[in-house]
């Protein structure tokens, strides 16, 4: 019976990643749709042509309603750490509190309020003050993420911290430790530019839907060019930190590379690069596999020679080093099969993304605008509305079941992290619930988008009338 083969940590787990992903899928959303709208915006302010005003209301709504998601989704997640990893929290709280207070007090506080200030004050500034406040949203949105991965940084490689041994807890010894640490510091750019990307492919793929049903050429043309410019420079750029960070991982967390390339035993130099490949996890070896020769040695140190340390040899490092702690039966091998596909599908499809963004522009130039006549790239534009989300998740699942046994590298192991008094009908039960309540977020969310998308950009406009119609408003405003 499967329900008798649950258990109160494979269901705290699930909860969590299920929590973790979807709440994954808005952020990112939240903060590159809202560097679209400040750049359209701005846009508006330098040209005065009325088109870009009209462009950054319509996506506005798209962003605000990932943004009131994002803080839904959040709230839950927090619930977390006190309902299902009590032991976590106790363990680490006095470190992973501090960046999450900040972040609540200094960077969410200030997105807040500068969003409502940019929602409410159409009328009241000039263009030129109120673009500002769309600015420091986005700048806003932007440092909440970085204290979010300071806290997640260190659970990939603790610094600036001793342990007590009274109370068996860690304990800050060095704020500014946590703040430069160097995983921090390559993991922030990935996570950034990635959101970056996504903003963009929505808001491209929204607009090649608008371009297949014909609706307002002109205005979905022009908000498919500005996206694509933010998701080609984006794309590249996620793509160069993602190098950055894959090589610092090789040397900080080898055997999460490793099995990012199903590396069982070291390999030769040059090392091939595995296309794809059939994991047999039991004996621990690959079966088959289509290689690439010299492409693991360019990727992993930029020349055409080096060797990569299989799982088989960091398992062997790993047990030496952390036996008298976490004892001889320790299994430090992770989900190899997850992490191999998920490397694939992220790395690839952060390629296609960019490819499509340069043909997008290219086919979309103004001096020979032959877009509409690419059907198989507006429907391939279209349907990558959805390809950013796949990609960040593949990149979550490798950044945190790559750290497996652990919770906090070396530190604590997700077993050990797991609440005590969880039982497993009660995180059934929430399972339920969340998945429920999940769906329902996810097909609400698509469901309005695509009415707002069919509406179109004249409908946004009387909205945004009446809304200022109904607040009462007297005053003649700067953008009336």
């Amino acid at each position: 019976m499967p329900i008798l083969l649950m258990s109160v940590l494979s269901l705290s787990r699930f909860q969590f990643a299920m929590t973790t992903l979807f709440h994954f899928l808005y952020v990112p959303l939240s903060i590159g749709i809202s560097l679209v709208v400040a750049i359209m915006e701005t846009t508006y302010v330098f040209t005065k042509k009325e088109i870009y005003l009209k462009m950054t209301k319509f996506w506005s709504k798209i962003f605000l309603l990932s943004f009131a998601v994002g803080v839904v989704t959040g709230i839950i997640q927090e619930f977390q750490f006190g309902m299902n990893w009590s032991n976590y929290s106790r363990f680490m709280g006095d470190i992973f509190g501090a960046p999450l207070a900040i972040e609540a007090l200094l960077a969410f506080f200030l997105e807040s309020v500068m969003l409502g200030v940019w929602m409410f004050t159409w009328d009241t500034f000039k263009p030129s003050i109120h673009v500002i406040f769309i600015w420091l949203t986005w700048f806003a949105s932007a440092l909440s993420a970085l204290w979010i991965l300071a806290a997640n940084a260190f659970m990939q490689h603790p610094v600036g911290f001793m342990i007590n041994i009274k109370t068996g807890r860690a304990r800050l010894t060095n704020f500014w430790s946590v703040l430069a640490n160097p995983q921090l510091w390559r993991e922030f750019p990935h996570v950034l530019f990635g959101s970056f990307t996504t903003g963009a492919m929505v808001v491209a793929g929204m607009a090649a839907f608008g371009l297949i049903w014909k609706q307002n050429r002109e205005f979905h043309m022009k908000s498919l060019r500005v996206a694509l410019l933010v998701g080609l420079l984006s794309s590249v750029a996620t793509i160069a930190a993602g190098d950055l960070q894959t090589r610092y991982i090789m040397n900080d967390q080898p055997m999460k590379f490793a099995a990012t390339e199903a590396i069982y035993k070291n390999t030769s130099s040059p090392a091939s690069w595995r296309l794809v490949a059939l994991i047999d996890t039991k004996d621990k070896k690959v079966t088959e596999s289509i290689d690439v020769p010299y492409l693991l040695s360019i990727l992993s140190y930029h020349k055409l020679s080096g060797s990569v340390k299989g799982m088989d040899e960091v398992n062997k490092e790993l047990h030496a080093e952390y036996d008298k702690k976490f004892g001889k039966d320790m299994n430090y091998y992770v989900p190899v099969k997850t992490l191999f596909w998920s490397f694939r599908v992220m790395s690839g499809g952060g390629v296609f993304i960019a490819l499509i963004c340069l043909l997008g522009l290219f086919f979309s130039r103004p001096k020979k605008n032959t877009l509409l006549k690419k059907r198989w790239l507006l429907w391939s534009l279209g349907f990558s509305t959805f390809l950013p989300f796949i990609v960040n998740s593949c990149g979550w699942l490798i950044t945190e079941m790559g750290r497996y046994p652990w919770v906090v590298y070396g530190l604590q192991t997700v077993s050990d992290a797991v609440s005590p008094t969880s039982t497993v009908a009660g995180l059934l039960f929430t399972n339920i619930v969340y998945f429920l309540l999940f769906s329902f977020i996810g097909v609400f969310m698509f469901y309005y988008s695509r009415r707002v998308l069919q509406a179109g950009p004249d409908q946004a406009d009387q909205d945004n009338e009446e809304d200022i119609y109904s607040s009462g408003s007297s005053k003649k405003g700067a953008y009336n």
